[in-house]
């Protein structure tokens, strides 16, 4: 019995991709929902569909790029979305450094794709709910909205919609965002970075 005597090494963790955004139709078209478009379309790619899971949060699991991933869209609204992702992260076994979060961020300009791993929230909401239960260790790709206008509120300015012109341009960066995801696994963090922070 040959393969008795073999060691099988585990299989690795999956990835969980969490998309971050505001639940509800009210809210799909925001600034600040732009994490939940880039999983949608990662879920298109990998043919899979989003269903109810009790961490509440909607989860679609398949391959990407031949890594099993876990993509989660938190139900909980922004500022809790830690909950929902901590609870995932705890049902299928993933660590910290397993863990993509796709957010908005307002100090880079519109489009614009920042990855990195760790560091701090830099007031995001979301990202602080994220730390306090995963700690800092996940990865980040940051999706650049830019800053409000004028002296407009920045929390209006994230719950508006994206504007007619940045619609126009919107579907590519999404697009770009969710390529950046897909080299981040299978790639890594530097070369991830080299093809497409700026």
């Amino acid at each position: 019995m040959r393969g008795m005597s073999e060691s099988t090494s585990p299989a690795p963790s999956p990835w969980l991709i969490a998309g971050l955004g505001n639940p509800g139709p009210q809210y799909a078209g925001n600034r600040h929902n732009v994490g939940f478009m880039v999983a949608d379309l990662l879920a298109d790619r990998i043919g899979a569909r989003f269903k109810a899971h009790k961490s509440r949060a909607m989860v679609a699991e398949g391959r990407l790029a031949g890594h099993r991933v876990v993509l989660a869209k938190p139900m909980t609204y922004m500022n809790v979305s830690g909950g929902p992702t901590g609870a995932l992260s705890a049902f299928y076994k993933i660590p910290a450094e397993h863990v993509i979060a796709i957010h908005d961020e307002l100090d880079i300009d519109y489009g614009v794709l920042r990855l990195k791993r760790g560091g701090g929230d830099n007031g995001h909401n979301g990202l602080k709910s994220l730390t306090a239960t995963l700690g800092r260790d996940y990865y980040r790709v940051r999706f650049g909205v830019g800053r409000p206008p004028g002296r407009m509120d920045v929390a209006a300015f994230v719950l508006k919609d994206f504007s007619s012109t940045e619609r126009k341009e919107l579907d590519y960066f999404v697009d770009r965002a969710a390529d950046a995801v897909e080299s981040l696994i299978t790639d890594g963090l530097e070369r991830a970075q080299g093809a497409y922070n700026g």
